[in-house]
């Protein structure tokens, strides 16, 4: 079996083992939860509920705004407390719908009719992961529903699934592959007919031989599928290193995979829209890993959205007293936590408890001139400048630098013996030139 990869990257210390063997846990449901109604990228959805309204698990609570959205559905059976804003995992307070839970834990009705995998057309599929709010599991939270609705003039010929699973720590996708091959199968073909295309393919690093061999064994009599082997090394999993990985093509500067004929698709998508399609279930639950040396139990859980970090936290059996530093997300392209009542979103994989040990870094000095951050850049950008540009101001000279091509996953910093904090710079400079942008786009 081939393996494929990408040029640079790197291969930070994996801790996959604190947590590979841990079967996916169900979480019961919290006392509260939040939901923003911004859980994904593009417009806000808009709330079809007011505060002292009941409501069941699985009733629409939001509804999609627009194309380029998502309907947001409770998790719980409960009262509406309030609607404002509340502390989220960016950082960034948003308009949330707080629900008080009535501490009954109940299953999921068939809110939509189950359809059948036979008979189902390309329009109905799309108009089910719609209608279930599904988006991107692999951390972007893009409304799956416009994935799978590309333009006409868009030729796509393959789907790949993202089976990488680079980032240290995180092992659902893992878990997903282990635990349900044949329901991840179906919903690859249900993509597969959804954009009419004749090849799907599932990129596995091979870090993870056993869900590679399982799935190897599952596909064999689906001649359209195949499982691609590929080199264990971060971010493997960003859509355009997958892209070169698996297929040889590169994806330009400022275009996407669909201009290149591709569509990735992440291992809890496919599944989320394969129980959208056959259970009718919509999307409120969170897949996600709990761990890191400052967690007390770690584990592989099934979260209600909307459940805040600390009862996460406090399922796992708390923190060790040498906890310093929790994250969402993973430790490359994850982000600190201020709040621990913000809530688990639909995109949410992990919550990380670290240590000083984990984290700990020497401190920053003037840069070397080493070239280790351009050595390791995925995108063949050039770290040091860019984060200069952006320390000194000069963000018209960082837009000419391709600033915004950068996907931040901070192989630049991990790499940087001078420790600066290169991604951080660059996430700032990124920043002020995509207002700059918009500005421009105004006059």
């Amino acid at each position: 079996m081939a393996i494929g990869t990408f040029n640079g990257g790197i291969h930070p210390p994996e801790y996959k083992e604190l947590t590979e063997n841990c079967a996916f846990e169900v979480m019961p449901a919290p006392a509260e939860i939040v939901l923003p109604i911004s859980q994904h990228l593009g417009k806000d959805a808009q709330p079809v509920v007011k505060k002292g309204d009941e409501v069941t698990v699985g009733q629409l609570v939001a509804k999609a705004e627009g194309f380029i959205s998502a309907p947001i559905h409770s998790s719980v059976n409960g009262k509406v407390l309030s609607i404002g804003k509340e502390n989220t995992p960016s950082g960034f307070p948003k308009d949330s719908i707080v629900i008080k839970s009535n501490g009954i834990t109940a299953s999921q009705p068939n809110l939509l009719p189950p359809l059948n995998l036979e008979t189902i057309t390309p329009d109905e599929i799309r108009q089910r992961v719609a209608e279930a709010g599904i988006v991107g599991q692999g951390g972007a939270a893009f409304p799956t529903y416009v994935k799978l609705s590309p333009p006409m003039d868009k030729k796509i010929d393959v789907v790949i699934l993202n089976g990488c699973e680079c980032e240290p720590y995180l092992t659902r996708d893992y878990r997903f592959m282990i635990e349900r091959p044949d329901d991840l199968i179906e919903g690859l073909k249900l993509i597969i007919k959804a954009l009419g295309v004749e090849r799907g393919i599932i990129g596995i690093e091979d870090n993870k031989p056993k869900a590679i061999k399982i799935l190897s064994e599952k596909v064999k009599n689906h001649k359209s599928i195949e499982v691609i082997s590929l080199k264990t090394k971060y971010p493997q999993g960003a859509e355009k290193m997958l892209i070169k990985a698996v297929t040889g093509k590169e994806v330009p500067p400022g275009k996407l995979p669909m201009d290149v004929g591709a569509v990735i698709q992440n291992i809890g998508t496919a599944l989320a829209i394969y129980d959208a399609v056959v259970k009718g279930e919509v999307l409120i639950t969170a897949a996600l890993t709990v761990s890191g040396k400052g967690i007390k139990n770690p584990k592989n859980l099934l979260v209600p959205v909307g459940t805040p970090i600390q009862d996460v936290i406090d399922y796992c059996g708390g923190v060790t007293e040498e906890a310093v530093k929790i994250v969402v997300g993973g430790p490359m392209m994850g982000v600190a936590q201020f709040d621990l009542h913000a809530p688990v979103l639909k995109a949410t994989s992990g919550i990380l408890v670290l240590t000083k040990e984990e984290v700990s870094k020497n401190p920053e000095t003037p840069c070397l001139r080493c070239g280790q951050c351009v050595g390791a850049c995925p995108l063949n950008l050039v770290p040091t400048k860019l984060a200069r540009y952006s320390q000194l101001h000069k963000y018209e000279e960082a837009e000419d630098a391709d600033i915004t091509v950068c996907m931040e996953c901070g192989t630049c910093a991990y790499t940087c013996p001078a420790n600066i904090p290169l991604v951080q710079w660059i996430r700032l400079g990124k920043q002020k030139v995509l207002q700059m942008q918009k500005e421009r786009m105004k006059n």
